[in-house]
């Protein structure tokens, strides 16, 4: 059984000034990542897996795991709104050296719990690499059940779930799904429950504002797997801090590249239709500079 531990960070995807991806720029970003110890999670929500090309995809999954020369693991989000698209792109994506992968509920179309059930069996079934179910109910419409991902957690190309629903008692729910089905994984979508779900058995987390704060997402991790759980608080207590106040401002995704776009302007904005207005780009960077020590 595939299982993949640690703090990962849902990378950025840079634009330049025309919204072409800088693939050079997104290479610095994996280095960034690296050398705070984090593995690196592509194409996902704040990757902007939603604005980038099938294309555009493969080469953001190939640049990241070029950069990251082995020195950390690369996962690769390839969930599309339809079961072939996904399967197309997982086809694809596996041939890279990802470690494993993970596939959003499909959007816009309202599923059952059947359908979602049919839907990943059948991308277990097409590729060879581990597949992580993804969960995150207020972007894509669809919440996936514990029950059904108890369910799915027999298939053994189905290694685990990252829970993005946002609350203590849905990533509670996986968690307890994970204690029966111990080749069922657990990884922490929401930044604020990081250590809450370390504490449970969680295996790792993907972090956004990773991207803002890569030492402090790790130190989150380092300082649990040492015992130090004052230290650890401390760390998630200042992180889950920074969230609130940024994420309270507009789309999460956006807000953090904002952050990041203030510190390091090569990863620039994010791809229209987003737009930030300029008192909430005030904000943000009047947030940046008030926790400048996390920025690293």
């Amino acid at each position: 059984m595939t299982t993949i531990r640690g703090p990962f960070v849902a990378i950025v995807t840079p634009f330049d000034k025309g919204e072409n991806v800088d693939f050079q720029a997104l290479r610095r970003q994996v280095n960034r990542q690296a050398s705070a110890g984090n593995g690196v999670f592509c194409a996902g929500t704040n990757g902007e897996f939603y604005a980038l090309s099938f294309g555009e995809k493969i080469r953001v999954a190939e640049t990241c795991i070029e950069a990251a020369e082995g020195r950390v693991p690369v996962l690769a989000h390839i969930g599309e709104i339809s079961t072939a698209q996904t399967i197309a792109l997982g086809k694809v994506i596996e041939r890279l050296g990802v470690k494993a992968v993970s596939a959003i509920t499909p959007s816009f179309i309202a599923c059952s719990q059947a359908e979602l059930i049919d839907h990943y069996r059948r991308v277990a079934d097409a590729i060879r690499v581990p597949l992580y179910l993804y969960n995150i109910p207020a972007r894509t419409g669809n919440t996936l059940a514990p029950e059904t991902a108890r369910v799915l957690a027999d298939h053994p190309n189905i290694i685990g779930i990252k829970d993005s629903a946002g609350s203590q008692e849905s990533l509670d729910a996986f968690l307890a799904v994970s204690r029966e089905r111990p080749d069922f994984d657990v990884l922490v979508g929401p930044d604020s429950l990081i250590l809450h779900g370390l504490k449970n058995g969680a295996t790792g987390c993907i972090s956004g504002l990773g991207n803002v704060c890569p030492v402090t997402v790790n130190s989150i991790y380092a300082a649990f797997s040492k015992g130090d759980l004052a230290a650890a608080e401390e760390h998630q207590n200042r992180f889950s801090a920074l969230r609130k106040e940024l994420y309270a401002l507009g789309f999460p995704p956006a807000m953090v590249k904002r952050a990041l776009c203030l510190a390091i302007p090569e990863v620039g904005h994010s791809r229209a239709p987003v737009l930030i207005a300029d008192d909430v780009n005030a904000k943000v960077r009047e947030i940046s500079n008030k926790y400048a020590e996390l920025i690293s």
